[in-house]
């Protein structure tokens, strides 16, 4: 009998999951809160408990051919970087092709998760659920994928803070910004300098009489944009730009990035500079700040301190008065309050998991974690990967190594990450981008082989080796592997240019390309990276193996 698999929640994460357990011959079973698919990804004029809400006017930071489905490309017409109802739609398309809907409940919460009498045995799990009625009921199920996502719980610090009780103005939390209307003619606050307080901030300052954005340590910040115009994360992140980064000195690299990112504007002259190198922690992706600062819109300011009757005090001692309201974007606890307490065995209650997937307090491998990591990538394309690897190890079709080894690998990878992330929180979140799915793919027999597709397919290794790590890559091989993967890699330029192509424009003349003579690329600079790059990766599959 087919096993059947339980899939908490039916947004980005979600999804795949299904797909993944049907694809393996397993039995989903999806249970979504809500009465739609998408998750955060679907806007709500009102937020509700226990669910992140995102503003109206955000815009995905990672671009299309980067972040889509693995065998599932976005529609050409899509612009690279998309508004987040496009998403939505996408998650549409996506759920529509591969029938996912049937196999999804909503307006049904899980309300606990606990393992059977004989889970060292069976490794079964009881799950109760309570639909839109309230009627409870009780599943048993051979798997688990929790796919609800770990933006469930605002940080507000206004306990940490002085004279928070008495300010007059209003404080809340990012979670429940919708748009810059309320914000019109006020002196605002907004407090923190990730992706949403970078956007946050950028939206309120069109609106208000004056904007203030608090950090505690500063950031680096990257456009969307890169080279010519193009996806910045489709020039960063390739094969070729990895192994460059393994040969390179750290600080070379470092020294590098820096200056070509501050001759666009100069992160000390205009108060962003963090303490830490640009390559060692994720950027602040945002096109607009700099220019909102460029332009006096945005003040830049230090570590919000505390609070005035009427305004706010920050750690280098300014005060400023007359703040209507202080936005905290500070962030989400990851909650999980259907999962045995048992699970969160890690540091402050957290859950100590390998490869950021499977619990290693679990006697049995049946219960996984999806989402839960930070990366300098789509989280899309991570999470489906984990979900293939992760479905493969309940059939049985892939196993883990011995849990001694399993905490082997964590510790160190914990130690390794603590050296660019001080708090121990944030540390464990972090995973290699490439390296990570790379594992994954590994695992399951999808990691394309290198030097088998320079010998056999020169064209495609050119694209696979120099170009975008695609998701399409993991699809050419192995199972799960998809007939049109070859040509959604050879062709993904065109989806790029594709929503350009808006107005005739005359062509000029007829450049010579380096990209466009593949003989030249297949020369014996190409075979000699080829062969490196073999050898390193014979390298780290025999200390993996050791």
């Amino acid at each position: 009998m087919a096993l059947r698999v339980a899939v908490i929640g039916a947004g980005s994460s979600g999804l795949p999951c299904i797909k993944s357990c049907v694809e393996e011959g397993l039995v989903p079973v999806c249970f979504e809160s809500s009465d739609d698919i998408g998750g955060i990804w679907k806007f709500r004029e009102s937020p509700e408990s226990e669910r992140n809400r995102i503003y109206r006017s955000l815009v995905v930071n990672t671009s299309k051919e980067m972040m889509c489905f693995s065998d599932f490309p976005m529609p050409a017409v899509y612009p690279n970087y998309m508004h987040n109802s496009q998403l939505l739609q996408y998650f549409r398309l996506y759920a529509e092709h591969f029938d996912l809907l049937r196999y999804i409940h909503f307006k049904t919460s899980v309300k606990s998760v606990t393992q059977r009498q004989d889970f060292p045995v069976t490794g079964q799990w009881d799950v109760g659920t309570v639909n839109k009625d309230g009627e409870e009921e009780q599943h048993i199920f051979d798997a688990i994928l929790v796919c609800s996502g770990h933006y469930t719980q605002p940080i507000l610090p206004l306990s940490d803070l002085q004279g928070h009780d008495t300010f007059s103005g209003r404080c809340f939390h990012s979670r429940d910004y919708k748009d810059g209307d309320a914000f019109k003619g006020k002196r605002v606050v907004v407090v923190g300098i990730g992706n949403s307080g970078g956007d946050i901030t950028v939206e309120i300052s069109r609106a208000a009489n004056k904007t203030f954005l608090s950090t505690r340590k500063g950031a680096w910040v990257v456009g969307r944009m890169s080279t010519n115009g193009l996806p910045m994360d489709m020039i960063a992140l390739t094969r070729f730009n990895s192994y460059l980064s393994w040969l390179t000195p750290k600080s070379l690299a470092n020294w590098a990035a820096e200056r070509a990112l501050n001759h666009k504007y100069d992160h000390q002259l205009y108060g962003l500079k963090p303490q830490h190198r640009l390559l060692e922690r994720r950027p602040l992706i945002n096109d607009d700040l700099p220019g909102r600062i460029f332009q006096g819109a945005v003040i830049m300011k230090s570590n919000l301190k505390g609070f005035t009757d009427s305004g706010v005090v920050f750690e280098d001692g300014t005060v400023e008065d007359n703040i209507d309201m202080v936005v905290f974007c500070t962030g989400y606890q990851a909650n999980f309050p259907f999962l045995p307490s048992s699970l969160c065995d890690g540091p402050n209650g957290s859950l100590t998991l390998y490869k950021r997937v499977f619990p290693l307090s679990l006697e049995r491998p049946t219960l996984a974690i999806m989402g839960l990591f930070q990366a300098k990538g789509p989280i899309m394309t991570t999470v489906e990967i984990q979900a293939r690897w992760a479905v493969r190890v309940f059939a049985g079709l892939t196993r883990l190594p011995p849990k001694e080894k399993m905490l082997e690998i964590t510790e160190t990878e914990r130690k390794k990450s603590l050296q660019n992330y001080p708090c121990e929180k944030h540390a464990n979140m972090q995973i290699d981008y490439i390296a990570y799915q790379d594992f994954m793919a590994g695992e399951i027999g999808a990691r394309p082989n290198l030097l088998k597709l320079f010998l056999r397919d020169p064209v495609l290794w050119m694209k696979v080796f120099f170009g975008p790590i695609t998701p399409y890559q993991y699809r050419l091989t192995g199972p799960g592997q998809w007939a049109g993967a070859r040509h959604a890699i050879l062709t993904q330029s065109d989806r790029v240019a594709q929503p350009f192509r808006t107005r005739a424009v005359q062509k000029a003349g007829s450049r010579l390309s380096f990209l466009s003579f593949p003989c030249l690329l297949i020369s014996g600079g190409a075979m000699i990276m080829a062969v490196l790059l073999s050898r390193h990766e014979m390298m780290t599959m025999l200390q993996t193996r050791a």
